[in-house]
């Protein structure tokens, strides 16, 4: 990686869900600026998230992966990030009660502005338009002004993102993330008649709280209780954003993605020769491959060669997306797949985007059901396979949106109008997301198990 490679390499390869601008001349000054900035993340964050992503791969850690479907402009607040990054420290406990090993808190955050899209245009009214890509590439509203993309736009999110990292380095290490804080947050959440089931666990968790103060172990003491490591990612798509903040590793003199500490590709994006694949095979960051119903053991096997051909552990992270039901036909061939090829890889579930479907009155939604099963039949193959899961990948956030149905705060059909902010893929919200990990929780009771006889 790195070697007889640039990062402008890809523009040499096909390209697809990426815009075409009009302007070209806007387009390359944009670049230019973005050339100088800073880079949002920093070569020596990347490695420090590789290495806890290798132990991961062993189950000695794992990873919760979460945040929007799609950060917009005008969404944009000081109060989102702390809400999304407040039940994401809750989850991240509960987490660690059921694993018993650290929880890597990653963030789809400070970066997630682009979407693949599943048509280049859309009708409404008898009218074609370019589809909406994301604020980074263009605006949400029907319009042909909005529509229009606009390399203006990335400087707009560089800042944003700019401004979300800072914001999240203090909460991260100001004292907002105390451990002793956190297990409050969800003992409040348990008080709640429809979460009681819930509540033994929360109290478990409120007893060890107690038993670490009483022998004397306190944020105070314990520099780790008060502070977390929270890194972010987002998938690698607009190419000449991420080509624009590419840097050098002073450290290693290796290229690093400076937009964020992991980067994915995406279902629609993995073509062995394609730009994404070449444009993230030579970063050091830490890297996500989203493994659909269409991926081949052909095509696992090239992407494994060319993503890591030094076979590194905590490099790659393959991320289970398939739907309710039908993991059970594909998760198995890859798994043995992996295990034929002896490769080092992170087995990652994101039970989000094969389980969308539309609601009767009309709205883009997920059963939270749907999610939950596709979570308990990754872990039940990967239990009969014999081999680790190492994470999870939510579409969440902290707000009370009513975006997909069921949990134990029930959002029904009829609700989903009420608080539906999304501009692309349905949410979880703050309760469907700490409920969910509470299920996830008991699940891994049973990893504990697996990854201690794999290690005898």
């Amino acid at each position: 990686m790195g070697k007889g490679w640039s990062k402008s390499d890809w523009r040499a390869k096909p390209r697809v869900q990426m815009p075409d601008y009009p302007d070209q001349a806007a387009l390359h000054a944009v670049e230019e600026t973005l050339s100088r900035m800073p880079p949002l993340v920093f070569a020596g964050e990347a490695r420090k998230l590789k290495a806890e992503l290798a132990k991961a791969a062993k189950g000695e850690a794992f990873l919760l992966q979460g945040g929007d479907c799609a950060e917009a402009f005008g969404e944009f607040s000081a109060d989102n990030i702390r809400d999304t990054f407040k039940v994401m420290l809750q989850m991240a406990v509960v987490l660690t009660w059921g694993a018993k090993v650290p929880v890597i808190k990653v963030g789809r955050m400070a970066g997630q502005f682009a979407k693949p899209r599943s048509a280049p245009t859309e009708v409404i009214n008898g009218e074609e338009l370019p589809s909406y890509r994301g604020d980074i590439i263009n605006g949400f509203d029907f319009t042909e002004a909005a529509r229009l993309p606009d390399p203006n736009r990335m400087l707009q999110a560089y800042t944003q993102a700019a401004a979300s990292l800072n914001l999240l380095r203090a909460f991260s290490t100001g004292g907002y993330a105390d451990i002793h804080r956190v297990q409050s947050w969800i003992a409040g959440f348990t008080d709640a008649e429809e979460a009681e089931k819930y509540r033994k666990v929360a109290d478990q968790i409120s007893d060890a709280m107690e038993f670490m103060r009483a022998a004397g172990v306190t944020s105070e003491t314990a520099h780790e209780l008060g502070s977390v490591d929270f890194y972010t990612s987002h998938e690698a798509l607009l190419l000449e954003y991420e080509e624009a903040l590419c840097r050098i590793d002073s450290t290693t003199g290796l290229p690093i993605a400076g937009t964020g500490h992991m980067l994915w590709i995406g279902d629609r994006t993995r073509q062995v020769d394609g730009a994404h694949v070449e444009f993230c095979r030579g970063v050091q960051n830490p890297i996500g491959l989203k493994c659909g119903p269409t991926t081949t053991e052909d095509d696992l096997k090239a992407l494994m060669a060319k993503l890591n051909p030094e076979n590194e552990a905590g490099r790659l992270t393959l991320i289970a997306r398939f739907g309710a039901g039908k993991v059970g036909d594909h998760l198995p061939r890859l798994i043995r797949t992996v295990e034929a090829e002896g490769a080092n890889v992170v087995w990652s579930c994101d039970p989000m985007h094969g389980n969308t479907i539309k609601s009767a009155s009309g709205f883009k939604t997920r059963p939270f059901d749907s999610v939950l099963r596709e979570v308990r039949e990754f872990f039940a193959i990967h239990k009969a396979e014999g081999t680790i899961p190492g994470g999870v990948h939510f579409e969440m956030t902290g707000k009370d949106v009513t975006e997909c149905t069921g949990g134990v705060r029930a959002v029904t059909d009829e609700d989903l109008s009420s608080r539906y902010h999304t501009a692309c893929d349905p949410r979880l919200n703050a309760s469907q997301s700490l409920e969910l990990a509470f299920l996830v929780a008991e699940e891994l009771q049973d990893r504990r198990k697996l990854a201690k006889a794999a290690s005898q």
